[in-house]
């Protein structure tokens, strides 16, 4: 997981109480140590440590540029200069946090000290006119629930929108003949969004391979004893050992190419050339925090990649197919792979052996554990890309093959829709962790127009306001 650093730039307006101004600045600075954020500060810019005019503004963003902050923190300690906070917003080219403490009750003699939400009312205006996107969190005081939650939910967006522009997937052959559903504009992806694509053909993995098993032996019997120990072995040794090594050649050609995620050709060249499924290894890879995907699907790894930064390492994400509605639970549905799935994700020793639709081994079964998960897909065609968005809850359902869960949403008949009319495609990437109010929000940063199967937009919205928490 990134390390997230904010640049601290809290602001004043001279009309009002700089005393006050400054008082709430180390009150600021004080609780965020206290939860242990990393943060660059301005106390060497001026002896307020407060950001009100142009000249500070252009040093405090050389310091931050230097730091190479991923977010900026902008609170408003009294009722703060909004047009130097846009100016340095404009600068810096990073998701913004808009904030500032509760106004107290005015004096008796009627003397406000601070007007705090009335300059927040200015900083957001004015940061539209500089068509700067940027985080609201609600005006309230340092002690309550939201504050900390809207900090620790804005370093997970910050961590979102670093990834996403940071991203290089190792693409490892061409997606398979019958597969025009994860076809993907190379061109478009690197224009648009700094999405980078290392391809690389079958021949060179199958040659990291023969590498591992004749120079890399300790770290092949590593990982075969790891899979003894972990799971219930039903291959042969030799194919068990191409499993390992494997996993090993893979993540050797991820630090070759700098690639944080890998779309792999699943079949059936690799099973001409290793006689194995590659999904055990995608497992093991999967839980290191390296997804790996399926049938070469360049938007599946970009899925992944956005999933697993919202998550903030709290849990790894699985690589899915919609398949089959459930013949029960009339908004259930069953997500199934091959065997992808990490271990960490399952509720059950799995076993290795042999897939559903497939005759060769190295694929896992086990069923996943229940309980709520988020679901999406980053997907586009036409010029047009989105994120879709969704929770789904864990349920039991018949015994399957390969890696599965039952799920049920609210209205299945909605969500088949969505994915049947597009621009979306049969897979998803899961996880059990309420993610989407970080992905909605990431959304407005990178640019991708987020799209929900159900409608709980508003719901969504009043998270991120904080109208869920209470003292």
């Amino acid at each position: 997981m990134n390390t997230i650093k904010l640049g601290f730039a809290p602001t004043r307006r001279s009309i009002f109480s700089a005393p006050d101004a400054i008082k709430y600045r180390d009150l600021t600075a004080n609780k965020l140590k206290e939860l242990n954020i990393d943060f660059v500060d301005i106390t060497d810019i001026n002896s307020e440590g407060l950001l009100y005019n142009d000249d500070d503004m252009l040093r405090i963003a050389e310091k931050f540029k230097a730091a190479k902050v991923d977010g900026l923190f902008l609170p408003h300690c009294n009722f703060g200069t909004e047009y130097e906070c846009a100016r340095l917003a404009k600068e810096l080219k990073v998701p913004v946090l808009l904030w500032g403490p509760l106004d107290e009750r005015p004096e008796p003699n009627g003397v406000r000290l601070r007007d705090t939400q009335c300059g927040l009312f200015a900083t957001g205006k004015v940061l539209r006119r500089f068509q700067i996107p940027f985080t609201y969190m609600t005006n309230c005081r340092l002690s309550d629930p939201v504050f900390e939650r809207g900090i620790q939910d804005f370093l997970a967006v910050c961590n979102t929108v670093k990834t996403f522009q940071s991203i290089r997937i190792l693409q490892i052959s061409t997606r398979p003949f019958d597969f025009l559903t994860t076809m993907c504009n190379e061109g478009e992806l690197l224009e648009r969004f700094n999405v980078q694509l290392s391809p690389i053909p079958m021949t060179e993995l199958t040659q990291a391979v023969k590498e591992a098993k004749e120079k890399h032996i300790a770290e092949v019997q590593v990982v075969i004893e790891y899979l003894q120990t972990s799971m219930i072995i039903k291959i042969k040794p030799n194919e068990l050992e191409n499993v390992a090594a494997l996993k090993v050649a893979m993540e050797a050609l991820v630090k070759k190419y700098g690639c944080k995620a890998i779309a792999i050709q699943c079949w059936d060249a690799l099973q001409i050339e290793l006689g194995i499924m590659p999904c055990t290894a995608n497992s093991l890879m999967n839980d290191e925090g390296i997804p790996v995907v399926c049938e070469t699907d360049i938007h599946g790894a970009i899925t992944a990649l956005l999933v697993e930064a919202a998550a903030m390492g709290k849990n790894h994400s699985f690589f899915a197919d919609w398949t089959i509605r459930h013949p029960d639970i009339p908004n259930g549905e069953l997500l199934q792979h091959c065997g992808p799935w990490p271990l960490s994700v399952a509720k059950e020793k799995p076993v290795v052996g042999y897939p559903l639709a497939f005759d060769h081994p190295g694929s896992l079964t086990a069923e996943a554990n229940h309980g709520k998960v988020t679901l999406c897909r980053f997907d586009g065609d036409n010029g047009e890309y989105s994120l879709l968005l969704g929770n789904a809850e864990g349920v039991d359902g018949p015994k399957c093959m390969g890696t599965y869960l039952w799920i049920e949403v609210e209205n299945i008949k909605r969500l088949e829709d969505k994915i049947v009319c597009g621009p979306y495609i049969h897979h998803c990437v899961g996880i059990h962790q309420n993610i989407v109010p970080i992905l909605y929000e990431a959304c407005k940063y990178i640019k991708v127009t987020p799209d929900f199967y159900d409608p709980i937009e508003e719901d969504v919205k009043a998270y991120l306001r904080g109208e869920d928490v209470t003292l």
